[in-house]
């Protein structure tokens, strides 16, 4: 599309929103009904129904979400969410990631890029993925900047921060948020370092947001978190959902605490306090130390995929789960299939949670990076398994992630032990061999 029709489509998104932000219980439905009128009910006529039910039935969850979100949120958080993530990175980009693959004779291109600013954080979690990488390892302004920037012109419009703790760097995210308006930005953060100064930074740039990282109620955040912890975590919601600035949890489920985070009470907790979404992800045994014994088990896994259907249609909160919700991907969205990571020492991983690579961004651009023999590996792979609730080369298809790694010659980029690929891998067999069994019968029963 070019700047023109992109910048008229803008604006009429931005009139409609605040058409409908001065009377969203009327203006909602009547939304719906110009879009049918428009032609919009033909093009989307499976999707008309459901919104046409949203719109109208106030006691609906998604109808209580959306109102609460218009009410509770700051203009510029709004019109900034509206313009660089629905527009930019949900639509415009899309059709440019499509030619850009064409263009440069790419496997995958993915629609978000996770980069860790830094490796330095103010806590040490118990199975954190940062704490397995050098701490003193960063990448600096100029480095992300080229990235973003390296990004756009592959039509990539979100970038994720996690790290370490991204807001060490507190000040460069405001820079990076304010220097790419077209841009929209997401940070994993343990929400210690959140203020009343910083949250009116990050109103006034508009396309910045968090995912806080909580584990339960008091006692289990504190477990893997420390101690004090829990109480800053909620006051920091507080100061953003008094700001108007959006935001979310993120929660890693394990053997101690998954009947506490997918219950009523804490997702109700969550809405209170102000979150719009929850991401929740399972325990991984990354590094040589890792506890084993916290891996989920399979009634738990199964648990959370149950949990988080009948949540999306009871709670004003829109949740996801990195691992069950791999049917509505196609599998894994690593490997660039959807996103990739690039840790704060500069290596380029298919993954978050897979440090292994053959590149660092430091020596070559975004796009040569993508091209890299492990990423190579992970598109002739996908989907690891037929069965999309076992998505994971890693934790569900343990043999996949060592036969891509050694094929590839990737090296292990955790600095502190190295841990080899077959090490790690030995640490999933069983646990992906108990949930393929309960998987196998999931998979059926939704068939």
């Amino acid at each position: 599309m070019n700047i023109i029709a992109k910048n008229a489509a803008e604006a009429i998104a931005l009139r409609t929103l605040r058409y409908v932000c001065k009377d969203p219980g009327k203006r909602l439905p009547a939304l719906v009904e110009r879009a049918e009128r428009i032609g919009l009910g033909r093009r989307y006529a499976t999707l008309m129904p459901a919104l046409r039910r949203i719109a109208t039935d106030e006691s609906n969850n998604w109808n209580k979400m959306i109102r609460s979100i218009l009410d509770e949120t700051a203009p510029e958080c709004l019109e900034k969410f509206l313009a660089s993530f629905v527009l930019n990175a949900a639509f415009f980009g899309n059709d440019a990631i499509d030619q850009a693959k064409e263009r440069e004779g790419c496997d995958t291109i993915p629609w978000t890029i996770l980069m860790d600013p830094t490796a330095a954080c103010n806590l040490r979690c118990v199975g954190c993925w940062a704490a397995e990488y050098q701490k003193s390892a960063s990448m600096d302004f100029e480095l992300l900047d080229r990235i973003i920037r390296e990004g756009k012109a592959l039509g990539i419009y979100l970038y994720i921060y996690s790290g370490g703790e991204p807001l060490v760097r507190k000040d460069d995210l405001i820079r990076l948020a304010e220097g790419h308006p077209d841009c929209y930005f997401l940070s994993f953060t343990n929400a210690t370092l959140i203020d009343a100064a910083f949250a009116k930074e990050v109103r006034r740039v508009g396309n910045l947001t968090f995912a806080i990282s909580v584990e339960g109620f008091e006692a289990e955040t504190d477990l893997r978190r420390g101690a004090g912890t829990y109480k800053k975590v909620i006051a920091a919601m507080d100061i953003l959902k008094a700001e108007g600035v959006p935001f979310g949890f993120s929660t890693c489920y394990h053997r101690l605490n998954t009947d506490v985070v997918g219950s009523d009470a804490y997702i109700d907790l969550m809405v209170e306090k102000g979150c719009r979404f929850g991401w929740y992800f399972t325990y991984i045994p990354l590094g040589k130390d890792a506890k084993t014994e916290l891996i989920a088990t399979p009634d738990q896994r199964e648990f959370m995929y149950r949990r988080m259907r009948e949540l999306r249609n009871a709670k004003p909160i829109f949740v996801l789960d990195f691992w069950n919700d791999g049917e509505y991907v196609h599998g894994c969205i690593g490997g660039g299939q959807s996103y990739l990571h690039i840790n704060a020492a500069g290596d380029v991983e298919p993954c978050a949670f897979i440090h292994y690579s053959n590149t660092n961004i430091k020596d070559m651009s975004l796009l040569e990076a993508i091209k890299a023999p492990l990423f190579k590996e992970y598109a002739k792979g996908q989907p690891f398994n037929a069965n999309h609730l076992r998505p994971c080369p890693l934790l569900d298809n343990p043999e996949k992630l060592r036969g891509m790694v050694q094929r590839s010659g990737a090296h292990s980029t955790q600095l502190l032990d190295e841990e080899d690929v077959v090490s790690l891998t030995a640490k999933c067999e069983e646990p992906s061999k108990a949930w393929a069994i309960r998987a196998e019968e999931l998979w059926k029963l939704r068939n």
